[in-house]
């Protein structure tokens, strides 16, 4: 009436996961395997070029602003409506609708999820980052100096 062991000594060695180099450990992994990074063409990087010069406030997102189709890439716009963006300075390009853009974008600013801000060519951060800065106020600090929100009504630049 003895119970033996499920596994025997051997299977459990074999079963253990094997030492890493320590210079493994000391590399942070990549977002993107190499298969991945090969994926940006020369045309697609263009495109995402073009794309994030074409106004100084450019949001990669899913969806569009008035139906996103992400928690995330509706929490965006909402930041941006918020702190008061113009809209004649914004541009948002849905992913969904091309695929060589939604793998591209991840690859052309190294940051693994959508959606994606950015300022005057400058990458800001996702969606995470976004709510940090707008907690902060160095979100509001940074549209006030680029010049990219909409004028308040009824203010007028004399004094009375």
């Amino acid at each position: 009436m003895f119970s033996r062991p499920l596994f025997s000594a051997t299977l459990r060695q074999a079963a253990r996961p094997l030492a890493r180099p320590a210079a493994y450990n000391l590399r942070p992994a990549p977002f993107l395997t190499s298969f991945q990074q090969r994926l940006l063409s020369d045309q697609t990087k263009q495109a995402i070029e073009k794309a994030v010069a074409s106004a100084p406030v450019v949001l990669f997102m899913k969806g569009t602003p008035e139906t996103p189709q992400c928690g995330f890439s509706r929490a965006s716009i909402q930041i941006l409506g918020l702190q008061g963006v113009d809209p004649n300075k914004f541009a948002a390009f849905n992913v969904l609708e091309d695929s060589d853009l939604r793998s591209g974008i991840k690859e052309f600013s190294d940051w693994p999820t959508i959606p994606q801000l950015y300022i005057d060519k400058e990458f800001v951060g996702g969606c995470d980052i976004l709510v940090s800065m707008h907690q902060d106020g160095s979100l509001a600090k940074m549209l006030e100096e680029k010049g990219v929100l909409a004028p308040i009504e009824g203010a007028s630049d004399s004094k009375e």
